[in-house]
C-alpha cells in the first residue's frame, strides 16, 4: 500500500509543481488553489509512505516520478523542447526509479 500512496503522491508532486508555473507568482486562483491542494496531498502521500518505505529510496522515487511528469507535461502542452537526448535521460530516470522499487 505504501508503494501506491508514494507513486500516487509523485503523480501529484507534478500536478503542483505545474500549478506553480501556471500560477504566476500566485496571482491566478485555480492554479493557486491547485498549487496547494496538490502540495498538501503530495506531502501528506509522502509522508505516509515513509512510514513503510526508508526515506532515500522513498523520496528518490517520488521525486523521480515528479520530475518526469513535470517534464513531460511541459514538452507536450508547454511548448518545452523535445529531443532524443532529453526523452532519453527521463527514460533513464524511470528506470532508475523501477530499479529503485526493485532493490527495496
Amino acid at each position: 500500500m505504501a508503494w501506491v500512496v508514494l507513486v500516487i503522491s509523485g503523480v501529484l508532486e507534478a500536478v503542483w509543481a505545474t500549478a506553480l508555473s501556471k500560477s504566476e507568482g500566485f496571482s491566478r486562483p485555480l492554479p493557486t488553489v491547485v498549487f496547494g491542494i496538490g502540495l498538501v496531498l503530495s506531502m501528506a502521500g509522502l509522508s505516509f509512505a515513509l512510514r513503510t518505505v526508508h526515506v532515500g529510496t522513498g523520496y528518490a522515487v517520488w521525486v523521480g516520478i515528479g520530475a518526469v511528469l513535470t517534464a513531460t507535461y511541459a514538452m507536450v502542452f508547454g511548448g518545452e523542447s523535445v529531443g532524443w537526448l532529453k526523452l532519453l535521460l527521463l527514460l533513464g530516470i524511470v528506470g532508475c526509479v523501477a530499479g529503485l522499487k526493485l532493490a527495496h
